[in-house]
């Protein structure tokens, strides 16, 4: 591998030059790529002879641009059987994010500047923080992807990661949103107990197991009756179903799991299980039963989510008087109200509360390992980071009064 000078007179008779780095990759192919500066050029040397010799160097005439690797991307998660809205998710960021900034740009000409550029343009064009990290993070993982298929000698944003530290904007964003607060995110325990006690009809068995299990939303849509042993008083979580409604197991290891439930929820489950909607299919002149899901919609099929929100839990959060005046009437004059939560997360938020702090119902509080285990977090880690505050604390003051004595006496 060598480093020249080019120098050229141009049909005008300017005397231009340029820095030429000549050399061979790992397939014996030779290859000439040009520089304005001999820093640029000797930087490019250096990396180059050490991905030559590892035998991952892509030159700009092998290399695809990141448009053609995100179609490679797209392509390996249908062949993975990634779920619908994850792939939904990817193709969302390929067309509205990452083509429309980078698409044309070759991989090997994305380097960890670029990358940054990239980051900077997103923020620059009012994506929020968030979907900014979703992006980069899809970036990150079509790179990959590249590297494996050998058209990529690099993954530019792990690099930007690693130097940066990892999670910095997760964690910024973390900061600016702040913690849980009892009374702002999750019910208070009098909101929980007026909420329970206005439940009426066909939304009431749903939205107790919900306030009582923790459940994530796509669990409950997803759960079947021969998951539902009435007996023993649990839960078994085995499915879920998306926001296609197509059922699937849930996303983690940890997301299947058993819930024990308590008598009430079991009592409203074995009354609903009379009247459930099932749904009937006729083959060769017999009727029989699929799905046998516990809530689905009048037809016996998967419940949308909208319909939980605005017809189950919003409605029921204001007959309960959980709910914020907005200032406004209707025709009749009375006050326009709205519920104070409106998504489903908040009876999960108050299920975990509920677990950290039951001993103000005369029972045990339970460890975080098994908060864990009840929410299907995946790591104890998640557990403590989004409820850690909420487990019960002595008072600092007097252990600190305490221990103050013992060190002077």
């Amino acid at each position: 591998m060598s480093v020249r000078k080019r120098t050229w007179t141009t049909p005008k008779g300017e005397e231009k030059s340029a820095w030429v780095v000549d050399y061979s990759d790992q397939q014996g192919k030779r290859h000439l790529k040009t520089f304005a500066k001999k820093k640029e050029a000797d930087q490019f040397a250096a990396t180059a002879t050490v991905e030559v010799r590892e035998g991952t160097h892509v030159a700009d005439s092998d290399s695809v641009t990141v448009e053609k690797a995100a179609e490679f991307w797209m392509k390996d998660g249908k062949r993975q059987g990634l779920e619908r809205s994850t792939l939904d998710q990817r193709r969302q960021h390929i067309d509205l994010h990452i083509v429309p900034l980078i698409g044309q740009t070759l991989l090997s000409k994305l380097s960890v500047p670029a990358a940054r550029a990239f980051q900077d343009e997103l923020r620059e064009k009012g994506r929020s923080p968030a979907m900014v990290r979703k992006v980069m993070t899809s970036l990150s993982s079509l790179m990959s992807d590249a590297m494996e298929r050998g058209l990529a000698s690099r993954n530019p944003v792990r690099e930007m990661r690693a130097k940066r530290g990892t999670g910095r904007e997760k964690a910024q964003e973390k900061r600016q949103k702040g913690k849980l607060k009892i009374g702002v995110d999750i019910p208070t325990r009098e909101e929980a107990k007026a909420f329970v006690a206005a439940l009426t009809g066909r939304w009431r068995p749903m939205l107790l197991t919900a306030t009582f299990t923790g459940m994530r939303a796509s669990e409950l849509r997803g759960l079947r009756w021969q998951s539902v042993d009435l007996d023993k008083r649990q839960i078994h979580v085995v499915e879920r179903a998306d926001r296609f409604n197509d059922m699937g197991r849930p996303k983690s290891a940890a997301g299947e799991r058993f819930i024990p439930i308590p008598p009430m929820v079991a009592n409203a489950l074995r009354e609903w299980k009379l009247a459930c909607p099932k749904l009937k299919v006729e083959e060769k002149g017999e009727t029989r039963y699929v799905l046998d899901l516990v809530f689905p919609n009048g037809s016996g099929k998967v419940e949308s989510l909208a319909n939980i929100i605005n017809r189950g839990l919003v409605p029921m959060m204001i007959k309960a008087g959980v709910a914020i005046d907005t200032g406004g009437v209707d025709e009749e004059g009375k006050p326009i109200l709205k519920a104070k939560y409106s998504g489903m997360h908040a009876l999960r938020h108050f299920y975990a509360s509920w677990c950290i702090n039951r001993k103000e119902d005369g029972g045990l509080a339970l460890p975080p390992k098994v908060v864990q285990e009840r929410l299907g977090h995946s790591t104890i880690v998640m557990t403590l980071d989004t409820y850690g505050h909420l487990f019960p604390r002595g008072d600092d003051a007097d252990e600190m009064a305490a221990a103050e004595a013992s060190f002077l006496r």
